[in-house]
């Protein structure tokens, strides 16, 4: 059988409408010969999401973005996803939105649920989900701060303008006064340390020569304390102590009346004829003193003696 000129230009035609077809698919990113799933997923901002955008499960790229369009109805952005990989996805696997990095546009990020057994089936919108990137982290943080250093300037404005109204003519002049005496007195300080270099080295010999005595006197310290440590003082500190407890024991007898000496000290009687007796006593050589010769009696002419008069202060009669 022949093949003629028209059938054969028939397949061309075809085969080109085909390879045509298939190129522009590929182009595209979609394979006509390979079985995908294709989900879907809303977002209220895609973030600069582009279509062809990869796809990926735990790093992996499972497939890519192939439309985004707009859902008239609630106003968010449809995302078509087209995957293709064995894992099961369940159907409450969520869709994450997320940047890789600094430079690089927005991904898509499958997180798969696996405690869910129930695999996603072909055409079903999944749950979105939005992370921060890197610049968004960024822009969160330093928020707050901008608002603290914005915070802060106007804390400066109102103290430089606080500064600007205390320093007028008369604080200008003040402060200029008193930066002056400052200064002074930094140089007299300056003075002073120097004096005080040239006082400790024109003494240098005799401070050394003070630490060196210092250090003997620590050195015989030390030796006295080791002669103290050496002798036993704790016998010396009991026997003074058994001394004392004795010394206490004769005391409280004496108090106590105890023994010859506490009886004495103790007998009023005793203190009251000592008393009488010392004031008897005290008579007798007063009448001595004045009349002698009544008691030594040398007469050469036996010239009789003369009556006796007692004592103005006697206090009995005593007739010889």
């Amino acid at each position: 059988m022949k093949i003629t000129r028209e059938i054969k230009t028939a397949i061309l035609v075809i085969a080109s409408i085909l390879l045509f077809i298939w190129g522009y698919s590929f182009l595209k990113g979609r394979d006509l010969f390979t079985n995908y799933k294709t989900l879907y997923v809303e977002y209220d901002n895609v973030e600069g999401l582009a279509a062809s955008a990869p796809v990926t499960l735990n790093g992996l790229v499972i497939g890519k973005v192939t439309k985004i369009s707009i859902n008239e109805t609630t106003g968010k952005l449809l995302i078509e996803l087209q995957l293709k990989t064995d894992f099961l996805i369940s159907k409450t696997s969520k869709a994450s939105l997320y940047s890789p990095g600094v430079i690089s546009g927005k991904q898509i990020a499958i997180l798969p649920n696996f405690a869910d057994k129930e695999e996603a089936v072909d055409g079903q919108t999944l749950e979105a989900d939005v992370q921060l990137g890197l610049t968004d982290r960024l822009g969160t943080q330093i928020q707050p701060l901008q608002q603290k250093l914005d915070k802060l300037l106007g804390d400066v404005d109102v103290l430089v303008l606080g500064v600007n109204n205390v320093l007028d003519k008369k604080g200008q002049e003040d402060l200029k006064y008193s930066l002056e005496n400052l200064n002074h007195t930094l140089k007299q300080f300056h003075q002073a340390s120097k004096t005080l270099n040239s006082i400790l080295d024109a003494n240098k010999g005799q401070i050394n020569g003070v630490v060196t005595n210092f250090n003997k006197m620590s050195n015989n310290f030390s030796k006295i304390s080791d002669s103290l440590n050496k002798a036993d003082l704790g016998k010396t500190v009991r026997n003074l102590n058994q001394t004392l407890a004795k010394v206490d024991g004769i005391m409280s007898n004496l108090n106590s009346g105890k023994g010859t000496a506490g009886k004495l000290l103790n007998d009023d009687a005793l203190y009251n004829n000592l008393s009488k007796t010392s004031k008897e006593l005290e008579l007798l050589l007063q009448d001595v003193r004045l009349y002698p010769t009544r008691y030594v009696n040398v007469s050469l002419f036996g010239k009789k003696n003369k009556p006796y008069v007692a004592p103005k202060d006697s206090t009995s009669t005593t007739k010889k």
